[in-house]
């Protein structure tokens, strides 16, 4: 019998004084919502397997949060990852894994919501499940238990988590959750008439929604997969993710809840548009997020209002995967920080392209506040920008810093990826090269006088990602992503403060990015080893995934290291994200030749397959957007 939410919060207030930051665990923050659990018919946990801090800052679960609580019929509340110390406080106690605002057991929610926003996180998401006191097996759970549930961007390939879930959602849950607690409701209405398969089967049959134990695979000779398919009539052969087609009519909340401890995005956020056609082949958010949907100018004015009054936040975040593309980004900025920085709040971009038409927007969103500005020009040398299809040039580069520096800019940050297809030697002498550059153009517009440069460079090997056009494309071995680190860390001047991305942890991330089926025992094996945070240097113990793979029999560089065939079944190809496969394969092609495809909202359409039949919008439509003479919003 589990404990009732009472004896949760006395035992709780014993054990808080023993952890670390404990507002992580209390709840009861300014604008959460707490309903009476008699008067609902659905509770639904939302879960983020990451700490609170960073959980908190992701603005897809506040939306999740406050669309789900919208339901007069169903009371939504968050749970997150418990650290290290406390779930060694809630096991040495017995108390099982709760819902924040209630304080409310997990076990006895209705559906338990997880968030898969990063491969590591996995083994988090089975430690939820464990401190649950859930079966970790989905087939080992019954009626009595919460139907678990996942999302997010790992959702477009849940293979290695399969045996582990009831049902995933694909793409955009907001457009689609609403049909999943339908469906929940009226299986809990009939009360013990249905078994858990019945509504599994209701679940496949909404679109957007996959139920793995539903399909069956196996594996040829060679390794590879040789079927994937339902295993009885009424099962869809392939699942279509869903999306919002109206980002003006979609619902974003207006009174986030508030943290009593500072988050990782510490802020209001307003989404400004959703989506990116920048065709970076390399990046799975602009293949799985198109096409693009604008907020209009007025409601993002009105949002950010509502959004200040209701929090205090200081600053106001403009959210997009990259807020400079906002055809209205000018007028819309310049509005807010007359709106808002009367009351001392500033208004930040947190993703600009590296030109200086950006850094003009910086200046602008920064009169109330200055901070560093971040630049991303991913390679090193053009060629190697043009195979991944970064619009970046050298020139645009040595612009937007020269820019930044004469407007008073001593702090920048750069990123770059290594291992990239076709990285040669004189990729990473191009790499190099940038940085020296930049320390060059400091020196030439601050005339070598005044404050330093305070110049920071993060390095990351590259993941191959699913429904990309480097989707078959291997990774680097260990031991050369090693020797190319080494070759930048003698040749990097040692006064950049130089960040490296752990080679040992993007090999198991690559391993599980492109994972299948066979994976799960691997990942229970390195749970029940003690995997946890995995995403956290301090907590990543690469011989225990080792291990775990040898005990298992899975060999890393099959998973990783492997190029993959054009004809190959791939273990997510039943998981249609919009984008043909053959368009990725197209893209593949141009990539090895070096050849650059522009940005379809502005030129001729690509033929991704995203919009159908819809046109594009021209080239004059972008000079017209960047003049400001056309406010509508660009789709595709």
């Amino acid at each position: 019998m589990p404990p009732r939410p009472d004896s949760v919060a006395d035992t709780l207030e014993k054990l808080l004084p023993r952890v670390t930051r404990p507002a992580r665990y209390t709840g009861g923050e300014w604008n959460a919502v707490r309903k009476d659990h008699r008067m609902v018919e659905i509770l639904f946990a939302l879960a983020f397997p990451e700490v609170y801090e960073i959980g908190m800052s992701h603005l897809g679960s506040l939306i999740l949060y406050d669309e789900l609580n919208r339901r007069e019929d169903t009371a939504c509340e968050r749970v997150y990852a418990p650290w290290v110390d406390m779930e060694a406080e809630l096991r040495r106690s017995g108390l099982p894994l709760f819902a924040l605002e209630s304080r409310r057991p997990v076990a006895e929610f209705d559906i338990l919501g997880i968030s898969l926003q990063y491969e590591m996180n996995f083994t988090n998401a089975l430690n939820l499940l464990d401190l649950a006191r859930l079966p970790l097996l989905a087939a080992e759970r019954h009626a009595g238990h919460p139907l678990v549930l996942a999302g997010g961007p790992c959702a477009f390939n849940p293979e290695p988590l399969a045996p582990f879930l009831d049902a995933v959602v694909l793409g955009e849950a907001e457009e689609v959750i609403h049909e999943v607690v339908d469906a929940c409701r009226e299986d809990k209405r009939r009360a013990g008439a249905r078994s858990r398969t019945d509504l599994l089967r209701q679940l496949a049959a909404i679109p957007g929604v996959y139920v793995p134990s539903l399909y069956r695979v196996t594996y040829g000779p060679d390794g590879k997969l040789a079927t994937f398919g339902p295993t009885g009539p009424g099962v869809p052969e392939r699942i279509s993710r869903r999306w919002v087609s109206d980002l003006d009519r979609a619902h974003h909340p207006q009174r986030p809840v508030v943290p009593y401890l500072e988050t990782v995005h510490d802020r209001a956020m307003v989404e400004i548009f959703r989506g990116c056609t920048r065709g970076c082949r390399f990046c799975q958010a602009g293949a799985i997020y198109r096409p693009v949907r604008e907020r209009s100018p007025a409601r993002v004015r009105d949002l950010a209002r509502c959004l200040i009054d209701a929090t205090g936040h200081q600053e106001l975040s403009l959210a997009a995967l990259s807020a400079s593309d906002y055809s209205a980004i000018e007028d819309t900025v310049r509005s807010l920080v007359d709106q808002e920085g009367g009351r001392g709040v500033g208004v930040s971009l947190p993703s600009l392209r590296a030109d200086a038409f950006s850094v003009g927007l910086a200046q602008q969103v920064q009169r109330v506040r200055k901070t560093g500005l971040t630049f991303a020009p991913e390679a090193g040398t053009r060629r190697l920008r043009d195979v991944i299809n970064k619009g970046v040039t050298e020139q645009d580069l040595r612009e937007a810093m020269e820019s930044a520096f004469r407007n008073g800019w001593h702090a920048v940050k750069l990123y770059f990826m290594i291992g990239l297809p076709t990285e040669g030697r004189e990729d990473l002498d191009g790499l190099v090269d940038l940085i020296r550059e930049g320390e060059g153009v400091y020196r030439e517009v601050t005339g070598g006088k005044g404050r330093q440069l305070k110049l920071a460079v993060s390095i990351s090997p590259f993941v191959p990602k699913t429904h990309t056009p480097f989707q078959w494309e291997p990774q680097c071995s260990l031991e050369e992503l090693e020797e190319r680190q080494s070759y930048l860390r003698r040749r990097i001047p040692r006064r950049v403060r130089l960040s490296w991305h752990d080679a040992h942890l993007s090999r198991v991330e690559a391993v599980f990015a492109r994972g299948d089926r066979r994976l799960a025992r691997a990942l229970a094996e390195v749970w029940a080893m003690g995997a946890r945070f995995d995403s956290w240097s301090e907590q990543f113990d690469y011989r225990r995934w080792r291990e775990a793979f040898a005990r298992t029999g899975i060999e890393p560089a099959h998973y990783a290291e492997r190029c993959r065939d054009r004809d190959e079944l791939l273990p997510w190809d039943h998981l249609d994200s919009g984008v043909d496969k053959s368009f990725l394969w197209r893209e593949r092609e141009r990539a090895f030749a070096a050849l650059p495809t522009p940005d379809c909202r502005w030129a001729a359409c690509t033929g991704c397959g995203v919009c159908g039949t819809r046109a594009a919008p021209t080239g004059e439509s972008w000079g017209k957007a960047r003049r400001g003479e056309d406010r509508s919003s660009a789709s595709g």
